[in-house]
């Protein structure tokens, strides 16, 4: 098949969730055989305007709006522009797709103005969904526009049931979603290669991630009072060199100072993604504590190199991690619980190592990017028999 992905803000030359989910998807599904396209908005005036990656994958740069950065939910006044330049693009060239997957919300307007025009089927991915809000200023709301693109496409691919229940929560129809987890490099990610330099004699603790309260860093550094001569090590944030005026990374620092656990705590800041194995490595246990059901990326990439996992019972880390089997999970929100399941965890070295054996062979088995690309691959294809079903349907309707 011939699959335009729309990607307006995460290409797939960058680093980071979005971004490296929509390269391995592509890079997947062009093993397999399809012919894949990845469209996103030009953020810089001096790239190409295609650009092929090792893998074949044609990158094309859309030039709508300003060719700078620009936040992910500014963008939304610029996505008319992206869908006239593709309606063209695809009037214009041989090259027309027989389906289309957006990702992202934003995406999925571009894509759907666009596709409806040459009756091409379209696929979505939202990867995180808005807060559920009323716009008090008489324009659509984010969560508003996530409805009735849900209900608009040809079919939802949600990442994990969690996510389907939000999606059903907010008024699009469980007809509509199909549920398809995200996958993981396991040569990127392996219990092989380089690791980051630690303190052999002190058991690291590791979380990754955006330093926003939710992400439960706060009830990380609570969690340290009940293992003792562990440290715990987080990865992410600003750059390293911006840590000191950094809001989330100050109020972190002052409550382990509260706390007196601000020497078993290092902030790392952002690191590249390359590097990212390295420091699953080096850790005894990732923990992830978000609030709510936010995709953690960081369960599965830290299964991949072997690692168990300490989580909240939460979104999709109950489905990524099997309790008891993988990792172990706690209630959000409960310091003490976290504290109790991570000391342990610590203790037990042969606990550690059955979870990281079996974290390693589920990561492996059951999130290759291979298994989920055929997967996705199947939906594309049943979602464009279903038009085509259709379309013939009422080409005998009409010569009747």
């Amino acid at each position: 098949m011939r699959i335009a992905m729309i990607s307006e803000h995460a290409s797939p030359l960058g680093d980071g969730g979005q971004q490296t989910h929509v390269a391995d998807l592509s890079a997947a599904l062009a093993e397999l055989g399809h012919d894949v396209r990845v469209y996103t908005r030009r953020d810089d005036p001096v790239v190409a305007d295609e650009v092929t990656t090792p893998g074949g994958i044609r990158v094309v740069h859309v030039p709508a709006g300003p060719a700078h950065v620009v936040p992910p939910d500014l963008l939304l006044p610029y996505m008319g522009e992206f869908a006239r330049w593709l309606e063209d693009r695809w009037r214009e060239t041989d090259w027309v797709p027989d389906i289309v997957h957006a990702h992202f919300w934003t995406s999925g307007l571009a894509a759907v103005t666009a596709a409806r025009q040459r009756g091409i089927p379209v696929v979505q991915s939202f990867h995180e969904l808005g807060e559920i809000e009323a716009a008090d200023d008489g324009k659509p709301s984010r969560s508003g526009y996530e409805r009735a693109l849900g209900r608009a496409v040809d079919r939802v691919v949600a990442q994990s049931q969690d996510e389907l229940r939000g999606l059903v929560r907010i008024g699009v129809p469980r007809a509509q979603l199909t549920v398809v987890p995200a996958g993981v490099d396991s040569i990127r990610f392996s219990p092989e290669g380089p690791t980051a330099e630690r303190d052999s004699g002190r058991p690291r603790i590791l979380s990754v991630g955006t330093l926003v309260e939710r992400k439960g860093f706060g009830d990380v550094i609570q969690a340290m009072r009940w293992v003792p001569d562990a440290e715990v090590v987080v990865v992410g944030g600003p750059s390293a060199d911006a840590l000191p005026t950094d809001p989330g990374a100050r109020k972190l620092r002052a409550l382990a100072e509260r706390l007196q656990v601000s020497d078993r705590l290092r902030l790392v800041g952002r690191v590249p993604f390359k590097d990212m194995p390295g420091w699953y490595r080096s850790a005894d246990v990732l923990v992830a504590a978000p609030w709510q059901e936010d995709l953690e990326a960081s369960a599965l990439e830290a299964m991949a190199c072997g690692v168990p996992i300490v989580g909240t019972a939460v979104g999709g880390l109950t489905e990524t991690v099997v309790d008891g089997l993988t990792g172990d999970l706690v209630p959000a929100r409960d310091p003490r619980a976290l504290g109790g399941a991570l000391r342990r965890l610590v203790n037990d070295k042969v606990r550690r190592f059955a979870y990281a054996t079996a974290a390693l062979d589920r990561a492996r088995q059951a999130y290759s990017w291979k298994r989920v690309a055929s997967q996705v691959g199947s939906v594309y294809s049943a979602v464009a028999g279903l038009r085509r079903g259709t379309s013939s349907e009422a080409a005998n309707e009409a010569v009747a």
